[in-house]
């Protein structure tokens, strides 16, 4: 077969049929009178053969080695399940590569632009965020001029993969501003297997607009098997008045962790009536509890004090009496 019959019948053009023959991939085993290239039915197999190695992402250079040196076969870092192997990963890098460009075009049409200045500026903005550099991650946050419009997913994508706490608390800042919406996906990093992704998620979650979506996302948060991804659920939604909190918010003053501010929204919380005896009843529970010891009854008593009304007032004189001197120093001390 001449090279245009060769070029119809594989699909593969003339161009790239010459250029398999400089390379000595293919070479036609003839030529014609006229000095044509002549394909035998031999020369046509190892064609198809090259273009199925081509078709798994093999180089040139690999596939003239596959077919010319039997040693590149035997080679165990070039068997067909290793590089089989290695195409895997280069398809998953290139299709992780694919979506976080998808990720950033979607990201700039939301931005809405109006002229090419816009589109600059928050490319900008997020080649500064993908900076090595915690300061100059911070700066190309704290930088931004006003009038320049940030998708909230931009910011929130950023907060889930942020490490340094000042850079962070600046994102939390800008996206709180932003006056934006991102919550499906922060809800989406507060459900991550990753504990550290929790843990930004649903701080940056807090500082959203109180919406349906975001206090869903907060309340699912309270289950969460780690103390510190429940403690800023609980404060967030405490502060909002939620009295699903109260269990966890008097687990934080049990454990000690941001106690006082847990037992601040607790007499806040206490204010409502309906709420008052139940949290009342849940300090006095933890301070009868007979794993507590002493340091963990004072901060119970410490929280006890800061509720209103006179139910807390007599737990207090009684704690003044009990059995243990430290805590009934500090119970009379504050009663």
């Amino acid at each position: 077969m001449l090279i245009g019959e060769v070029a119809r019948r594989s699909g593969v053009s003339a161009r790239m049929l010459r250029h398999y023959d400089a390379l000595g991939l293919v070479r036609p085993s003839g030529r014609t009178v006229g000095g044509y290239r002549e394909y035998s039915s031999e020369d046509v197999r190892r064609l198809f053969h090259v273009e199925s190695l081509r078709s798994l992402g093999l180089s040139l250079k690999q596939i003239g080695r596959a077919l010319e040196d039997p040693a590149f076969l035997e080679d165990p870092a070039c068997a067909p399940s290793a590089l089989v192997g290695d195409l895997i990963r280069w398809a998953e890098e290139r299709l992780e590569r694919e979506r976080e460009l998808l990720e950033r075009l979607r990201a700039i049409d939301a931005s809405a632009p109006v002229g090419w200045q816009d589109v600059l500026r928050v490319v900008e903005l997020m080649q500064g965020l993908d900076s090595t550099s915690a300061a100059r991650r911070q700066q190309a946050v704290l930088s931004r001029p006003e009038q320049l419009p940030v998708p909230a997913e931009v910011l929130a994508r950023a907060i889930l993969a942020e490490t340094d706490p000042g850079v962070a608390g600046a994102l939390r800042w800008a996206l709180a501003r932003s006056g934006g919406d991102a919550p499906a996906v922060l809800a989406d990093g507060a459900r991550s297997a990753d504990v550290r992704v929790r843990r930004r998620a649903v701080p940056a979650i807090a500082v959203m607009p109180e919406t349906p979506a975001a206090t869903a996302a907060l309340t699912e948060a309270l289950d969460d098997p780690d103390a510190t991804v429940r403690g800023h659920a609980a404060v967030a939604l405490g502060g909002r008045g939620a009295s699903a909190a109260v269990p966890v918010l008097v687990d934080m003053v049990v454990r000690g962790s941001h106690d006082v501010e847990a037992a601040e929204i607790l007499a806040t919380l206490s204010r409502d009536p309906a709420r008052e005896q139940r949290i009342l009843t849940a300090l006095v529970d933890e301070l009868d509890a007979p794993a507590a010891d002493t340091a963990t009854r004072i901060r119970l008593v410490q929280a006890l004090v800061e509720l209103p009304g006179t139910a807390a007032r007599e737990a207090l004189r009684r704690l003044a009496h009990d059995d243990d001197r430290a805590v009934a120093l500090v119970a009379s001390a504050l009663a």
